[in-house]
């Protein structure tokens, strides 16, 4: 135990000492303990209690909260795209190499504020997976989705703790831009099948995320041959977390958009777009484990989808 302690306190003078002292004294961010039993719990929160409160009580209909939760963080989202782009990137700051401003100026300051409200738009994100419990479709549950989201909070308290500004901020840049996108997407999609016409750009909308990945890993990589006065350490972070992820659309884009649909035997049920999203996600990301909320927990999968949608 006292090895424990000292290990502890080791760890704090270490970021006491390398850690931004800006953001030393904000909420949650003096210490990582606080990030890391927040993640677990919410890992217990839907592998275990929630399907626990679950097991004898129907599925929540949720459909006027998603709309609700989808707007919001269309909202949440566009300001956070706004304050990235006035905290540097829209006229301070470089492509080709941008190393951290630790000082008080105030555009420096912006852009560590919304750094910090980027993090604690991970633990909203936390929702995606609680409505897949609420409305028991459990089989969406799966243990690279949920160490997707529980994962997040805390990788991006270390960019706040060490390096709140600079090159790696463009992750979030392209990350918030394409979730005002994506929860656009779903909040209409989530409105019923009156909107459906007016869904046709699903596809646009995985090659968009794809692209966003493809932006991040060419930025990030870039310093690995260029001279630029930035962690190399956040370097890999980031670059690799984007590899991961363009591998897992890339998938999902295949199976859902390059193989040809099977027309259904006999007469299938009426489906939403939602609908067909979720069947895609499904076969796609979501087989891999991971969907990273892109169905906010509403899902009627179907078996085959109708030939010619």
């Amino acid at each position: 135990m006292a090895l424990i302690l000292q290990y502890i306190n080791d760890m704090h003078i270490f970021m006491d000492k390398y850690g931004d002292p800006r953001t030393n004294p904000w909420f949650l961010m003096s210490s990582p303990f606080p990030t890391l039993l927040i993640c677990l719990s919410y890992i217990y929160l839907v592998k275990v209690l929630g399907p626990r409160f679950m097991e004898n009580r129907k599925p929540y209909e949720l459909k006027n909260v998603l709309i609700v939760y989808n707007f919001s963080q269309v909202l949440f989202s566009a300001w956070l795209f706004y304050e990235s782009l006035m905290g540097g990137w829209l006229n301070h700051y470089s492509l080709r190499c941008q190393p951290v401003d630790y000082s008080d100026n105030p555009i420096a300051t912006r852009m560590v504020h919304a750094c910090w409200w980027y993090y604690f738009s991970k633990f909203t994100e936390f929702f995606d997976t609680i409505f897949f419990v609420l409305r028991k479709k459990f089989d969406h549950v799966s243990t690279l989705h949920v160490i997707h989201h529980g994962v997040m909070p805390m990788s991006v308290w270390f960019g706040v703790k060490f390096t709140p500004g600079g090159h790696s901020t463009f992750f979030g840049l392209l990350n918030t831009f394409v979730h005002i996108v994506m929860y656009s997407y779903y909040m209409l999609a989530a409105m019923g099948p009156q909107l459906r016409p007016y869904l046709w750009w699903k596809k646009y909308l995985t090659t968009l995320q794809m692209v966003q990945f493809v932006g991040i890993m060419v930025h990030a990589f870039q310093l690995l041959f260029i001279d630029c006065d930035y962690p190399r350490a956040f370097v890999w972070w980031i670059g690799m977390h984007a590899v991961m992820f363009f591998f897992l659309f890339k998938d999902f884009y295949n199976q859902s958009y390059s193989k040809p649909k099977v027309r259904a035997r006999s007469p299938q049920p009426q489906t939403t777009e939602l609908d067909e999203d979720v069947q895609m996600y499904k076969n796609g990301a979501l087989k891999n484990g991971f969907s990273n909320g892109h169905t906010n927990g509403l899902v009627r999968a179907r078996t085959v989808l109708p030939a010619g949608n």
